[in-house]
């Protein structure tokens, strides 16, 4: 799969898109939606100033990241080509709200928790931190669409999804319908970069 700069975008602005089923009215993915709070996390003396930073918005934000880091780092092959590609597809989906740096030091920390916690006890703080089933659908979507721009969602990359899919206590068949809307997805970005 071609991962060239105009590939890349054209998936960020998918990712940045509701999923299929979203409720009516809805005009952007939750990850877009949370990383504009995310990017006004205030630091340092800014801390005490009104800065538009709602921490639960933040919390979401990092969880949906985390999911993603968590499906890239299934095979055990995070490669530079990878994470430049995820780092890509992130910054653009979140429309500038998060900047490249941040994005960095996030997945520096993720890095960090998941070599000390392993795997299970991320999912798990990853499903504890999700409640709602909607959001929950919409995680896994966004960790199979960088899954698949990072590589292909190979099987060990689909048997993380599951294990998130049984953390959330959603349908066995939920992992299979956020994949076929990505491939879907994915296919139509081809087919337009082919023209």
């Amino acid at each position: 799969m071609s991962k060239n700069a105009d590939f890349l975008s054209k998936v960020a602005r998918k990712l940045s898109m509701p999923s299929r089923d979203a409720p009516a009215g809805v005009m952007d993915s939750i990850l877009t939606v949370a990383a504009g709070s995310y990017g006004f996390r205030p630091s340092g003396e800014e801390a005490t100033m009104p800065t538009g930073f709602d921490p639960q918005a933040a919390a979401l934000f990092e969880s949906i990241v985390e999911a993603s880091f968590l499906v890239a780092q299934a095979d055990g092959v995070f490669d530079a080509a990878e994470r430049q590609a995820f780092r890509t597809v992130v910054v653009e989906a979140c429309r500038g709200a998060v900047g490249d740096d941040q994005l960095e030091a996030l997945l520096g920390d993720l890095a960090e928790m998941l070599a000390e916690d392993g795997m299970a006890k991320r999912i798990s703080m990853v499903a504890r931190t999700i409640g709602r089933a909607d959001h929950q659908r919409e995680v896994l979507r966004i960790a199979a669409f960088l899954a698949v721009v990072s590589e292909s969602a190979n099987d060990v990359e689909r048997e993380v999804l599951g294990q998130m899919s049984d953390a959330f206590g959603l349908p066995r068949d939920t992992v299979d319908q956020v994949m076929a809307e990505v491939h879907d997805a994915i296919a139509e970005v081809e087919a337009r970069s082919a023209r």
